[in-house]
């Protein structure tokens, strides 16, 4: 049973985590819990340690570029697409601003 488990865990992501991305997610899970427990700056908080989250996850391939091997990218790639051409920063603090009025 130890050995079934243990090859289990030898097969996910988190087997491949390094301790930068570890740190990143501690990190995250922290904003998260500030955010909801402590109501510190929600608004803001949620969104980036969501992001921050996504972004570490070990093997998940959220941030690769569209190739000859794999040509779909990642969803965060198209995401900081969004953001690279200028699309996205208006709209969040339009958003954030509206939602603070």
């Amino acid at each position: 049973m130890a050995e079934a488990i243990f090859d289990f865990l030898k097969s996910t992501g988190f087997a491949n985590m390094t301790l930068g991305q570890g740190a990143m997610l501690m990190v995250s899970f922290v904003f998260l819990y500030l955010a909801i427990r402590h109501e510190f700056e929600p608004l803001l908080l949620i969104p980036i340690a969501f992001g921050m989250l996504l972004a570490n996850l070990p093997l998940a391939g959220l941030m690769a570029e569209p190739d000859a091997a794999n040509p779909i990218g990642g969803l965060l790639y198209y995401r900081y697409q969004g953001d690279h051409l200028g699309i996205f920063p208006p709209l969040i603090f339009l958003g954030v601003g509206a939602m603070t009025d």
